[in-house]
């Protein structure tokens, strides 16, 4: 219950397979309490289908502690004034937000260099990077200096080898690990702490047909799951992490590229 009596935002947390609703339901069991961010269109376009918002919202209910509260929002954080109104709303169902965990990620436009289109990172930027720094404006100015509050990014591996095939993303998730150390100093003048995750690749079902080669980069011989990640980022939402500050932390297993 080390999260007892704080209420957490996760964006992009609609699909059960997602990192984002394992981080959720992982709050749930230490006793905060949710907000899910979901954009069921964006899934529409991206996996062909959405997964049924009741049947996560049970399924997440049924992980909250005694006193702890769900709630959802919506919202297309690819727009200008999205993150604002994902804040606002999430704050208006759950009172004061004390967590913001921005899992969102447009999941379109694998491009290369020679593919790459001035489309492709537009929308990357938009929906990766900038919408994670509108929504972290927003967290902060309605959070009023609490003990517990915390900002967690989302990065990718783009640091450790190349993403040749995946370069807008690759981009985009750049700068927000490049941003992290400028934006945590000053957040945490304001008794909000941000850390940065890589959650190295974990399989969302898009690894599902991984080849025995690929599964033995990892020591552990399995790929990642989205819990690993998870009990991570619930670690630094807690008290035990607040000594973790302004830090890039990449939970990949060890995977060797």
């Amino acid at each position: 219950m080390r999260l007892a009596g704080r209420t957490a935002l996760v964006t992009g947390a609609s699909r059960k397979r997602g990192i984002g609703f394992a981080v959720a339901a992982e709050l749930a069991d230490l006793g905060a309490s949710i907000v899910l961010h979901h954009h069921a269109a964006h899934d529409v376009e991206q996996y062909g289908a959405a997964d049924e918002l009741d049947d996560l919202l049970a399924t997440l209910r049924r992980r909250l502690r005694p006193g702890a509260e769900l709630a959802e929002v919506s919202g297309d954080l690819g727009s200008v004034h999205g993150p604002r109104a994902v804040i606002a709303a999430a704050a208006a169902a759950a009172g004061h937000l004390d967590v913001l965990v921005c899992n969102h990620a447009h999941g379109g436009d694998a491009v290369s260099l020679r593919t790459m289109t001035a489309e492709a990172l537009d929308s990357h930027w938009q929906v990766d990077t900038r919408s994670t720094l509108l929504l972290t404006q927003a967290f902060a100015e309605q959070h009023d200096g609490r003990r517990g509050g915390r900002v967690v990014w989302m990065t990718s591996g783009q640091g450790l080898g190349p993403m040749s095939d995946n370069l807008a993303y690759a981009v985009a998730k750049a700068a927000l690990a490049g941003a992290t150390a400028s934006v945590a100093a000053e957040l945490a003048e304001s008794q909000v702490l941000l850390n940065t995750v890589n959650p190295g690749p974990v399989n969302t079902g898009y690894l599902d047909d991984a080849p025995e080669a690929f599964r033995a980069q990892f020591p552990q011989h399995r790929l990642g799951r989205p819990e690993d990640p998870a009990r991570l980022i619930a670690w630094l939402a807690s008290d035990d992490g607040e000594w973790m500050v302004g830090q890039v932390l990449h939970s990949e297993g060890g995977f060797r590229r």
